[in-house]
């Protein structure tokens, strides 16, 4: 192990050059900005034009399956491996208690925990403020807040006392059926905030992290593989944006944020390094990315399993109702995964 720590240590130091790292980091701000901005605003603004058409349904459906395929491949092959490589670097796996116990993968199932805590704790108040959110019932009404079968009953009986009971249910079922459509599409909302914030995590910590360093060798397939990677998670990303149908000052600002980001922690990483000199090699920087590539990769993890495949495939009334669209998507899923994870042999 003493013999690869110097061979690795060698390799580092032929490679460091400042100069040059600064120059293609320069470069790659830019080139990572225009290629975030192409990613997340193509299927924004397709959505845009097509919204109404039949076809634009299908399309945004294949989209967020490409997409899920992109963020499970982005955890999976880029993040969580980066997060294992930060941990058992031998100036970090020498250490106590690195070196006892698997600290990458323990931080990562924290991760897949937390969002399914904000998951849950997010939809349970969105749906209870949807549920008590109208202001316009009788006060017996609030007597029947228990099951829906109770509630179908009480508005039942006082159709029937006015009369009125056959229009009155077939209203009762339309209403039903729009605050359920009202439902999934607060829980697109949601799906698309949590998703945007554990891509802007994972974006600031590839960020600060390539701002810090100084190794040629590593930044520049790097600046190639993070503008191919943007441009794929910016489309998944964009077609839950897409499909949440938010107002456009809100999709403006989601994009804005998402297209800066990186650049952002490149820059940041920059500051740190030119303030304190303290770069990605030092071992205190190598376990807080590793962590925080950990706690990323849980979260995109859940994120892509949970709110996009298991959402699409299992519970999505346009795929059910169509096989050969099941198989288009299913098809979307594997494009993306491999899409993302070929970026692995550079990057």
């Amino acid at each position: 192990m003493a013999g690869a720590c110097v061979i690795d240590a060698a390799r580092a130091a032929s490679c460091r050059d400042g100069n040059a790292a600064s120059h293609l980091k320069l470069i790659s701000i830019l080139v990572i900005f225009l290629t975030s901005v192409l990613g997340i605003c193509s299927p924004v603004l397709l959505a845009r034009y097509f919204q109404g058409k039949s076809v634009y349904d299908k399309a945004i459906l294949l989209i967020k399956c490409f997409a899920a395929g992109v963020i499970l491949s982005t955890s999976l092959v880029h993040v969580l491996p980066d997060a294992y490589d930060a941990l058992a670097d031998c100036q970090v796996a020498s250490r106590h208690p690195w070196r006892d116990f698997p600290f990458a993968g323990l931080v990562t199932l924290l991760g897949v925990l937390l969002a399914l805590l904000v998951d849950v704790t997010a939809s349970a108040h969105v749906e209870h403020g949807h549920g008590h959110g109208h202001g316009h019932r009788a006060p017996e009404d609030y007597l029947a807040v228990g099951t829906q079968e109770e509630m179908a009953m009480v508005r039942k009986r006082k159709e029937a006392e006015l009369g009125r009971a056959e229009m009155g249910e077939e209203d009762c079922n339309g209403n039903r059926e729009e605050e359920e459509e009202d439902l999934v599409k607060l829980k697109q909302r949601l799906v698309s905030q949590v998703l945007e914030i554990g891509i802007i995590f994972h974006s600031v910590i590839i960020g600060v992290t390539m701002g810090m360093s100084q190794n040629k060798c590593t930044i520049r397939p790097l600046v190639a593989a993070l503008a191919f990677h943007q441009i794929f998670e910016g489309m998944g990303l964009g077609g839950c944006i897409a499909q949440a149908g938010f107002s456009l000052g809100t999709v403006a600002s989601m994009c804005f944020m998402f297209a800066v980001t990186t650049p952002m922690g490149i820059v940041l990483g920059m500051i740190i390094f030119s303030l304190t000199g303290y770069d990605d090699s030092n071992p205190n920087a190598l376990i807080l990315e590793g962590l925080l590539g950990s706690l990323s990769s849980g979260i995109l993890i859940y994120m892509g399993l949970v709110d996009l495949i298991a959402v699409d495939f299992f519970h999505n009334k346009l795929m059910s109702s169509a096989p050969s669209l099941k198989k288009a998507s299913y098809i979307a899923l594997t494009l993306g995964s491999t899409s993302m994870s070929i970026l692995a042999l550079w990057a």
